[in-house]
């Protein structure tokens, strides 16, 4: 890897974000947005504070799997990965530009959608702010590895929004934000603890009951955190030039 070319890599994909206002509305607006529709959904300030933290970490997934997934297929598919593969530059400095720059717009994203919650919509939590910001900026960047890594398998932008009902949908309906997991069948279960977005959450719901940060809090972000760099190093090995 070459931090040079890492870096210039986040430069260029933030240059086309600058200039991609919806795109930009939607990864830092709509997560706001969406907390903001649910805390008047609910209606009760006690739901709201036992639901919001887990979705501060769903809708950031959700969103930028959906957004990169398409913005990195559009660069495979108009021949612009081609294009920098011809230099001598390295999939994981292609990847890992991504990643960072990406990055860079989930704690903004992440931010936001926190900072309204804690403030206007009256979310209380009993663990420290850094680590809810913490695990939420690590979901968000594991919805964009694995938007990284399933635009590999797509020939269009609808494609890529197929694998969302295979990618994402099984892992909030099984992460235990509806049904505790320790509730479900031995199937489900088993399932459940395969699926990244379980750890986040369980990771989000004990800064929401307790201000402890014991071992098993550790060990949650750790595999968040390990499943996103092996979203991307396999994402890494899917870029192959076609063309000789």
């Amino acid at each position: 890897m070459s931090t040079t070319f890492t870096v210039a890599t986040t430069r260029r994909i933030l240059s086309q974000l600058r200039h991609d206002h919806r795109t930009v509305a939607m990864l830092v607006l709509v997560p706001s947005l969406l907390m903001v529709l649910l805390r008047y959904v609910l209606n009760d300030q006690v739901l709201f504070s036992h639901f919001a933290p887990a979705l501060l970490g769903v809708f950031p997934f959700l969103i930028m799997f959906l957004v990169t997934s398409v913005t990195t297929l559009r660069e495979r598919t108009t021949a612009t990965l081609e294009r920098l593969m011809t230099m001598p530059i390295g999939k994981l400095d292609l990847l890992f530009g991504y990643a960072l720059a990406f990055g860079l717009v989930a704690v903004v994203q992440v931010t936001v959608a926190a900072t309204i919650c804690l403030t206007w919509l009256g979310l209380d939590i009993a663990g420290a702010l850094w680590t809810l910001l913490l695990i939420a900026v690590l979901d968000a960047l594991l919805g964009m590895a694995l938007g990284l890594f399933v635009s590999a398998f797509a020939t269009s932008e609808f494609q890529a929004i197929q694998f969302m009902p295979l990618f994402v949908l099984p892992q909030i309906l099984l992460c235990g934000l509806f049904v505790p997991r320790d509730s479900m069948g031995w199937l489900l279960n088993w399932l459940s603890d395969l699926m990244p977005l379980s750890y986040a959450v369980d990771a989000l719901t004990q800064v929401t009951n307790s201000a402890t940060i014991d071992s098993t809090l550790v060990v949650n972000l750790l595999i968040v955190a390990a499943c996103a760099t092996a979203a991307l190093i396999l994402g890494a090995a899917t870029l192959r030039r076609r063309t000789p």
